[in-house]
């Protein structure tokens, strides 16, 4: 079983602040999250910019459908980038993660606050402390990619 990592309120906030900086000059239209470990960052950070939230699926739809929209347009936004998957498979539109484990990722994000290069397993303040240490995707054959399509 993998170590685990338990990552603080304060360090969420601190994550937050780093990457609402980064974008602070951006032109973002919405934000979003993916469903689960991206919707609290997410909401945080639609506060901090005070740019407008959107349900995923909305971010879906104006990802890959809505010539209106620029990919830049929409803010997707994760806890990790981890195995790369999730964010691989979203819509086409900016991404960002509060980790981004370049060394385990098939995807790169368009941007994070922090870097881990270490193998543990990263527990967030909104996940339970006993968390598995593997995706809940990977636990279940029932999870399928082509609904970020």
């Amino acid at each position: 079983m993998k170590e685990k990592v338990f990552m603080s309120w304060k360090w969420v906030d601190d994550q937050i602040e780093e990457l609402a900086e980064r974008l602070k000059d951006k032109k973002l239209r919405y934000i979003s999250g993916i469903p689960r470990g991206g919707l609290i960052p997410a909401i945080m950070l639609s506060h901090k910019l005070g740019v407008t939230y959107i349900p995923f699926d909305e971010a879906k739809k104006y990802g890959r459908h809505d010539i209106r929209f620029k990919n830049e347009d929409i803010l997707l936004v994760d806890d990790i980038c981890d195995s790369g998957v999730t964010l691989e498979k979203a819509p086409g539109v900016w991404t960002a993660v509060l980790h981004y484990k370049p060394h385990t990722s098939c995807f790169q994000p368009s941007m994070w606050a922090d870097i881990h290069e270490g193998n543990e397993w990263l527990i967030y303040p909104w996940e339970t402390k006993d968390s598995d240490t593997i995706q809940d995707y990977l636990k279940t054959n029932n999870y399928e990619f082509n609904k970020y399509k």
